[in-house]
């Protein structure tokens, strides 16, 4: 989970998300909403009788705040609350397991924030079964195997490698979330190439000024952005509630950079407004 504003556990239950699928939760920065969520999800995982450790990386004082709301509420985990306190100003790796790097992108707000990149690990390669078949002694047991790279030996000592035997895996997936930023280009080579990009765009550049001024972006400003680091997709949100209509966002996003589309509730990062 990246951030935790209020009403996370209602939109977990509006889109079906499994509470006992939450192990790590990402948090940008400590403004509300991005975290007042928070103690009421933890809380909800107690009552639920969660077992397994929740992992929390988010900048320093969050743990503080979240401990003493346990204490004076005389709450008792029967998990274990893991914070993973991030107070570095350069980007760095802040998980990882065998299926995702998650990589920290420090950002330009009024107080320390942090925007991460999610890159998916290559995935196994893909059978080229007709090659397979070409070799009787190729077994359905050895197709892990050759599928994790290993080339085949025959029983005649013969060696099939494995380029012939399998196709390259698909490309890694990767997700850029540019949580609340001022315009901010030392992004660029950190998220170049990605997928996929969230940036926030809480003005238009009628207000570039109050913008500059918040540690906040325009529609604009993100979309250079976006078109100045090649990412295949810009997904824009954040919108102040001073603009009664997001349509001016999308349009003056899209006149620099087409492959934008807003945000919306309960859509596939990687499918929506597929582009």
């Amino acid at each position: 989970m990246i951030d935790c504003g209020e009403g996370t556990q209602m939109q977990m239950r509006k889109y079906r998300i499994g509470f006992g699928k939450i192990e790590h939760i990402f948090i940008s920065h400590l403004h509300g909403d991005h975290f007042f969520g928070l103690i009421g999800l933890v809380s909800t995982f107690a009552m639920l009788g969660r077992q397994k450790p929740l992992h929390i990386y988010a900048p320093q004082g969050l743990k503080e705040m979240v401990d003493i709301q346990l204490h004076h509420t005389q709450a008792h985990l029967e998990y274990d609350l893991v914070f993973h306190e991030l107070s570095n100003r350069e980007p760095g790796t802040v998980y990882e397991d065998d299926k995702v790097t998650v990589s920290t992108l420090p950002l330009a707000h009024r107080i320390y924030t942090n925007g991460f990149l999610f890159v998916e690990k290559p995935g196994l390669r893909k059978l080229n079964i007709d090659a397979v078949h070409r070799y009787r002694e190729i077994e359905t047991c050895d197709y892990y195997k050759i599928k994790k790279g290993h080339d085949y030996r025959m029983k005649d000592g013969r060696v099939i490698p494995n380029s012939e035997l399998t196709l390259p895996p698909p490309k890694p997936a990767s997700y850029a979330y540019c949580s609340d930023t001022a315009y901010h280009e030392a992004l660029i080579p950190l998220i170049r190439g990605v997928d996929v990009m969230y940036h926030e765009t809480t003005f238009q550049t009628d207000r570039e000024e109050l913008a500059a001024r918040t540690g906040h972006s325009t529609a604009a400003q993100a979309a250079t952005i976006a078109r100045k680091a090649e990412v295949g997709k810009l997904i824009i949100g954040h919108f102040s509630s001073r603009y009664k209509d997001i349509s001016g966002f999308v349009t003056e996003a899209q006149s620099i950079f087409p492959a934008t589309v807003p945000a919306q509730e309960g859509k596939d990062v990687f499918t929506w407004g597929k582009v």
